[in-house]
């Protein structure tokens, strides 16, 4: 057997301060002894110390270009980063595409995830530790919108089993509540009240588990742009964009099905379920063809499930009844 012997000095790593809170107290250290020297109350040098960490060069850099799944691949050349960067829905920040320059409000550092609901414990983790606890890897994946255009996007981050395993869920759970930040001094799409924010998502824990839901950090080798839902966004590629929920800052496991975003916005045309079908077409036009972007409007068949059948077609047998696409 292995004996540790720690000296005097050594902690053991449960012991070490999470993340989160050593930003915030060594912010608030700093912050403090700054305010001292040039005479300004701690709460404004505070402040500033907050700004700064927002606007520092992502921690996690060094680990890009991530290494690439080579098990995932493409049937179509890549959507170039110049118009995958530029051609966005993020709604907390605007209802059009043209969002990127006032999604460079969002504030990325320090950024902490609660995870919490039916589980072993709850608990807090900041993004980084997170990101280097599990490990980041570069999948290809489409993309399908319900608005009937596609993307081909090579993402990095790490499979969503990893953080329901951390988690530690019940047996009882079923399913994965998601939710976005809330900061209305940031983003002016949360300051309209005809929309439910938090922006909220659901999953069912076997989606969660399955092999392809994918956690995304970064794209194109680099840490993810603010606009793409920096720092942690969702990636399903067999499901339509809108269930890929972005900035997310808190998992809760339940028994009880998540009302998502859309969902409660408009349940007519919105579901649960949001898998893509090509025969299914929404109430205002048909889902049989996608425009592929970057290619001069060139158009091509949807595929069931978009593409990725194998993987996920065994989750849905025996749900007859339910309204499995959009």
């Amino acid at each position: 057997m292995n004996v540790i012997r720690r000296r005097g000095w050594e902690l053991a790593e449960s012991c070490a301060t999470p993340e989160h809170v050593f930003l915030n107290r060594r912010g608030f250290m700093a912050a403090a002894a700054g305010a001292a020297v040039i005479g300004i109350t701690p709460e404004l040098a505070m402040a500033q110390r907050v700004s700064d960490l927002a606007n520092m060069p992502d921690p996690t850099r060094d680990l890009y270009p991530a290494k690439r799944n080579e098990k995932y691949v493409l049937d179509r050349p890549l959507t170039e980063e110049s118009i995958n960067a530029n051609y966005n829905n993020f709604f907390e920040f605007g209802s059009s595409k043209n969002i990127v320059k006032a999604a460079q409000a969002l504030k990325t550092r320090p950024w902490t995830i609660k995870i919490d609901g039916m589980v072993e414990k709850p608990f807090e983790i900041g993004i980084d530790d997170l990101v280097r606890k599990v490990g980041i890897e570069e999948r290809l994946y489409r993309m399908r919108c319900v608005e009937a255009w596609s993307m081909t996007i090579p993402w990095s981050g790490f499979q969503m089993s990893k953080l329901v395993e951390m988690a530690k869920p019940l047996g009882s759970a079923k399913y994965v509540r998601m939710e976005t930040f809330l900061d209305k001094s940031i983003a002016p799409g949360q300051r309209q009240s005809w929309y439910p924010w938090p922006y909220v998502e659901g999953v069912t824990i076997e989606e969660a588990n399955n092999e392809l839901a994918f956690l995304v950090t970064g794209t194109y080798g680099k840490p993810a742009p603010k606009q793409h839902g920096a720092p942690l966004r969702l990636a399903l590629p067999w499901k339509y964009g809108f269930k890929s929920i972005k900035s997310i800052v808190r998992f809760s496991f339940t028994d009880k099905r998540p009302k998502s975003y859309w969902e409660d916005l408009q349940s007519a045309e919105y579901g649960f379920w949001a898998n893509v079908n090509p025969e299914v077409s929404h109430p205002r036009w048909s889902q049989a063809t996608e425009e592929i972007l970057g290619t001069g409007g060139e158009r091509k068949p949807t595929i069931l499930f978009n593409g990725y059948g194998e993987y996920v077609a065994s989750m849905y047998s025996g749900l007859g009844k339910e309204r499995l696409w959009a």
